[in-house]
């Protein structure tokens, strides 16, 4: 096939490339798979929760919130325990803060790695390419003159297969990584949302009659 034969001629750098791409791919899936997850129980918590927050039964949504580890949950649970002691909403509003600063890091991990792996495998694809040239030329100073054209041309072309290789790999890790990036800043919005409307529905119930 094509393709065997392309990653066969491309030289001993095309195995670290497609390490990198693996190691890539695991990351995309599993991170994909993570704000998907994670998407789906927020909404689930937040349609959940609103029928507490609406009836102001905070004290059962703190409860609720206590008990689960999703990034909504705990969010909101910062919140809820500053409101039972009877916190300033600013003081409310700090503790929701506190609480995305908390759940961003999990959010956020190894979604940077992509961004590395595409430079990586660039980077390896021209190092490839730049080592298969310097040797095209060193083995095209031995051979006679006849064959020297044959011999460079076609020590070129294996050369420059790492690199497109290299390219291959980056490019779509590259866009995977907006993706992911751009999924986990939605998410994030969500979550911000979520405590300002909750922060809002204590007020209501805090305001003088």
């Amino acid at each position: 096939m094509e393709i065997i034969k392309f990653f066969q001629t491309g030289g001993p750098f095309m195995y670290p490339i497609l390490v990198v791409l693996a190691i890539g791919f695991a990351i995309a899936i599993e991170r994909y798979l993570f704000l998907s997850s994670t998407f789906r129980k927020t909404n689930k918590i937040w349609s959940q929760l609103t029928p507490m927050l609406k009836a102001a039964d905070f004290q059962r949504a703190h409860q609720f919130t206590h008990k689960s580890k999703t990034p909504l949950a705990v969010v909101l649970n910062y919140g809820f325990a500053r409101q039972r002691a009877k916190a300033r909403r600013e003081l409310v509003e700090s503790a929701f803060e506190s609480g995305i600063m908390e759940v961003m890091p999990d959010l956020e991990q190894r979604t940077h790695y992509l961004a590395t792996f595409a430079n990586v495998a660039t980077l390896l694809g021209l190092l490839g390419t730049i080592i298969g040239l310097i040797q095209a030329f060193t083995a095209v100073a031995g051979a006679e003159a006849a064959a020297k054209a044959d011999l460079l041309s076609a020590s070129i072309s294996v050369a420059m297969n790492t690199t497109a290789f290299g390219l291959i790999v980056a490019i779509p890790l590259i866009l995977t990584s907006s993706y992911l990036n751009n999924k986990t800043a939605r998410l994030v919005e969500v979550l911000e949302m979520s405590a300002v409307k909750c922060l809002n529905l204590m007020d209501d119930v805090n305001a003088p009659a």
